[in-house]
């Protein structure tokens, strides 16, 4: 197989998808002219044009809106923002809008529209640059949160963001993109709501997604293994719709459950799969499930704080132990 690197299969995605139909249109900070702030949407201004790959002013409620409308009359948005970050100041428009419209109408205004950008911390950015805010967005019915983990991931998941009829919340990682990996040939798509076992084990099953999975979890895993230890590898691939069948029988098998993420504790997406595991799954528990995640402060700017905040291979190797009583 062909190997790519994370942006390059973003930008495959979109170049397929805005060539099969022409109702799909890129819009966002920087976007155009300078081929993205990442270099995700390279080269399609000078294929698609103005009309199709468009400059937004930094002005993130208003270049949401027009995508929102844009969608309900038929059209099909890939609205990118710098940051999730900056999505904030669009948090109305997403919420109450976009999430909501199709309920609202009674069913007569479908939306359309993906949202992209990178999430989560990157390198010594501040508190305010560094959030990992799905699990805001998980909570609201209406929104599907997609967050891909591969190269071959962001691709098929990308492309069937951009076909599904509603509203999607894409976050990919900034430190990931110039990451490689292989991409099938040919026409392919990832269904939502389907995840992946990474790893099989027998041990312990842990859950972790995105960047944490990739740069902590597995090397944690790697650890384990030569101590012995057998960890079952779950990427859920989409945080809503949630893949709860493939988590709940992997926890049937190993009885043991570690949950790694890069959000913040409290009301996490880590508490709604411990919540959804023990209720489901109560009678396969053989001990209490475990969390690593980042710790419940605005992530620091100093280097060495930022580290010690967010997860990191010791913390999700305690917690491993700790759920098989050997710390």
């Amino acid at each position: 197989m062909p190997v790519a690197s994370m942006r390059e299969a973003l930008n495959q995605a979109m170049d397929e998808e805005m060539s099969r139909d022409d109702r799909v249109f890129l819009m966002g900070e920087e976007v155009a002219q300078y081929n993205g702030a990442y270099k995700v949407s390279q080269g399609l201004l000078a294929k698609y044009g103005p009309a199709r790959v468009i400059d937004t002013p930094i002005a993130e409620s208003g270049f949401a809106g027009i995508g929102i409308g844009a969608a309900m009359v038929g059209l099909r948005p890939i609205v990118e923002f710098m940051t999730w970050n900056f999505s904030l100041v669009a948090y109305d428009q997403l919420i109450n809008h976009a999430a909501k419209m199709l309920s609202m109408s009674g069913g007569n205004f479908h939306v359309p529209i993906v949202f992209r950008a990178p999430g989560g911390a990157a390198h010594n950015l501040g508190a305010t640059h560094s959030q990992a805010l799905e699990s805001l967005f998980a909570h609201i019915p209406g929104l599907k949160v997609v967050m891909p983990s591969t190269p071959k991931d962001a691709k098929g998941l990308l492309k069937t963001a951009i076909r599904d009829n509603n509203p999607v919340i894409f976050i990919e990682s900034e430190v990931m993109y110039g990451e490689k990996g292989e991409i099938p040939e040919g026409e392919y798509t990832i269904p939502f709501g389907v995840g992946q076992v990474v790893q099989e084990g027998t041990d312990v099953t842990i859950v972790s997604w995105s960047k944490i999975l990739q740069h902590i979890t597995l090397k944690a895993v790697h650890r384990l293994q030569e101590e012995g230890i057998s960890v079952e590898v779950i990427d859920p691939r989409t945080i809503r719709p949630m893949d709860w069948e493939l988590i709940y029988n992997s926890v049937r098998k190993t009885n043991r459950l570690v949950i790694v993420e890069e959000g913040w504790p409290f009301a996490g997406v880590g508490a709604q799969i411990s919540h959804q595991v023990q209720h489901d799954c109560f009678d396969a528990l053989d001990a209490p499930i475990e969390r690593v995640t980042q710790e419940d402060v605005p992530l620091p700017y100093a280097h060495n704080l930022e580290v010690a905040s967010l997860p990191n291979i010791q913390k999700v190797i305690r917690a491993v132990k700790k759920a098989m009583y050997k710390g």
